[in-house]
Formats: structure tokens, C-alpha cells, sequence
């Protein structure tokens, strides 16, 4: 760690008055970046900022309205991951829902979902479908077991990302500064690292898929640092134990039988064309916004919270004047505080003892 952190420092030298700007997009990279001090060992001239990474965070108000809504119908067991669980919408969080007599059952899986709708075949299950490639394949497996058992009791709400587009709106973005990319490490491992390919050719944004471990972190730092001084934007992969250059192949081809890419509002970023996945026409009647006749409202962000501008990289979380003061993970209002891997919550666990900790992994 030692040795990277020196050549950062070197690589760095000539841009100490313009601060280098790399941009973690996966929120597990985040949450080890802050645990473990590597922000501390980056030197002053660079600046790790947040990205789109939380698939809770990047989820627009819209979404977690129709949640909290279906999630009050009395005919519905609303399914959902745990930390969706606690994001306010206009009409409440789906835990207040709950709290009132509402359905909502947290699972751990798309198929946990599948099995309550077999073992209450009188009540409809939706099921929130929230992330990113990652997790996507699971809804797509849960669906075709629906059809499969010829279940008429099961729909999802679908919110999947991609997250290659939302990385082309931000580089697009005059406002947000980005001189490079650590990827994500774990929806790598469904889409490959050639994802991010027309990041490099078409936008000459350098561009490196590293592991989560603070080292590897620092590693994938420093060879985004060393294209930036050469000049020459590369596609590396430094995670090869886990990461090819096309995938998981099953997965990849689970997701193109069941989902199409869709128009998708994203928290902040507004509607990105191509951004979603959208259930192909077969799969329609599974859809819970076609059953349930949702119409999908205005995105309203709590007044005051800054969350939208953490995931994009425009303020840190410390910025924000709800920081640590009314907002907290224990009563947080925003979903980057909401989220084990939001930003948010990340800056408040770990960076406010940051100098103890950086002279722990120094």
C-alpha cells in the first residue's frame, strides 16, 4: 500500500493545482474506499468522488412511490429488498407502510419472492426488482420459474439499471468533471469489462475494472493515474479472477430472453434513453405497472438533501447541510444515507475518524 500510495504521489505531481478526479461507481467500492483510509492515502491531488453505483440511491422517486402505493393495497404482499426499505417517498417509506398494517416482507432473493406467491395464492406478490446486471439475471430466472409453475399471482415492479448508459450522461456532462473510471467490479462480472469500451474510444475517459480490496483499489488509482500522465486512455481490467472481457455468458443471455432496454429515470440523472430493462412483450402481463394500472409520478427529492448531487459526482456527502445533522443513518432522509452502500452512509460510518484510521492502514 505504501509502495502504490508513493507512486500516486509522483504520478500526481503536476496536477496538484487541478485536482484529478476519479470516480468509484460501484457502491461496494465506496463503502471499502472510506473503511479502509484509502482516501486519505490518495494525496491532495486526487479526489475519489462518488458515483451511480447504489442501486437504492439511483432509484428515482417515482419508483418508490408506486412502491409504497402497492405496497398499501390490501390485495398485495409487496416484496423487497431490505434497503429499500427505509426511502421516503411522497406518501411514506415502505417501512412506515408496514408499521401500519401494510404487506411488506423484505427477501433476499427473486425466487424468496416466487415462493410467497405459491404459498399465498390468494394475495398478488409484486415484487420490487431494484439494481443493476447484477442482480437483474435473478428477476429474469424468478420470472420464467413463474411461467414455469404457471403462477397468476406474481408481477414485478421492474427498476433494473444499466449502468453503461448513466456513465455516458455523466462524462457527457459539462457540469461533472471525470479524468477516469473505476468500474464496477460486480456488475463486471455479468457484462463484462468491454463494456465500458465506448467510454475509451468514443470519449477518452480512462478506464480501469479493479477489485475491492484497499489494495486493489489503490492499484486500479494508480493506473488510472499513469493513462492520465501518458495521455493515452486504455480499457485495463486489473480483476481478471473474476471479470472476463464478455461475461457470464448464462447470465448475459437470461437477461436478453426476459428484459429489453428501456427509457429509465434515474435519481438526478433524469430519464436516460436505453437505460432501463423493460420486460419484452411476453412477459407484459408480469409487468405490476401494466396489472395494477400504476401511473408513475413526479420525482420529488426531500427539500434540502443533496443526494442526487453525491451520486453524480458534483458534491461529497460533508457538503450536503442535512449532513450528520438531521439526516443519519438512524433517521435518514435522503436514500445515500438510507443505503448500506450509499455514499452518504459510507462518509458518515468511517470518514469522520478518518486521520485514526489512515494512520492505522499507513
Amino acid at each position: 500500500m505504501a509502495a502504490l500510495a508513493e507512486e500516486l504521489a509522483e504520478l500526481t505531481v503536476p496536477f496538484r493545482e487541478r485536482t484529478l478526479r476519479f470516480m468509484e461507481v460501484c457502491g461496494t467500492h465506496t463503502v471499502n474506499a472510506c473503511r479502509s483510509g484509502v482516501h486519505g492515502l490518495v494525496g491532495s491531488a486526487v479526489t475519489l468522488i462518488s458515483g451511480p453505483g447504489c442501486p437504492v440511491c439511483v432509484t428515482a422517486q417515482r419508483y418508490i412511490d408506486a412502491a409504497v402505493d402497492l405496497g398499501r393495497d390490501a390485495s398485495v404482499i409487496l416484496a423487497t429488498y431490505g434497503d429499500m426499505l427505509r426511502v421516503t417517498g411522497r406518501n411514506g417509506s415502505l417501512e412506515a407502510a408496514r408499521s401500519e398494517g401494510a404487506s411488506v416482507r423484505v427477501v433476499t432473493s427473486a425466487l424468496e419472492a416466487v415462493r410467497l406467491a405459491e404459498r399465498h395464492p390468494d394475495r398478488q406478490v409484486v415484487f420490487a426488482a431494484v439494481g443493476f446486471e447484477t442482480t437483474a439475471p435473478a428477476t429474469a430466472a424468478a420470472i420464467l420459474e413463474v411461467r414455469k409453475r404457471r403462477l397468476a399471482n406474481f408481477t414485478v415492479l421492474p427498476c433494473h439499471k444499466r449502468i453503461l448508459p448513466a456513465m455516458e450522461a455523466l462524462v457527457s456532462d459539462p457540469e461533472v468533471r471525470i479524468d477516469g473510471f473505476l468500474c464496477p467490479g460486480h456488475v463486471s462480472v455479468v457484462t463484462g469489462s468491454e463494456l465500458y469500451r465506448p467510454l475509451v474510444d468514443g470519449h477518452r475517459i480512462p478506464c480501469v475494472v479493479g477489485g475491492f480490496e484497499p489494495f486493489q483499489i489503490m492499484e486500479a488509482l494508480v493506473h488510472l493515474a499513469r493513462q492520465v500522465v501518458s495521455g493515452a486512455p486504455l480499457l485495463e481490467n486489473l480483476y481478471p479472477q473474476v471479470v472476463t472481457p464478455e461475461g457470464n455468458r448464462v447470465a448475459r443471455a437470461l437477461l436478453e430472453r426476459v428484459f429489453v432496454p428501456g427509457d429509465s429515470a434515474w435519481r438526478a440523472l433524469g430519464v436516460i434513453a436505453g437505460s432501463g430493462l423493460d420486460l419484452r412483450p411476453e412477459y407484459q402481463d408480469l409487468d405490476a405497472v401494466v396489472r395494477f394500472g400504476v401511473t408513475l409520478g413526479e420525482d420529488r427529492d426531500p427539500p434540502g438533501c443533496r443526494c442526487g448531487e453525491v451520486l453524480t459526482g458534483r458534491c461529497r456527502p460533508g457538503d450536503c447541510p442535512l449532513f450528520a445533522k438531521a439526516c443519519t443513518p438512524v433517521r435518514p432522509i435522503g436514500p445515500c444515507m438510507v443505503s448500506s452502500e450509499g455514499a452518504c452512509q459510507a462518509f458518515f460510518r468511517y470518514r469522520r475518524n478518518e486521520r485514526r484510521r489512515e494512520a492505522v492502514v499507513s
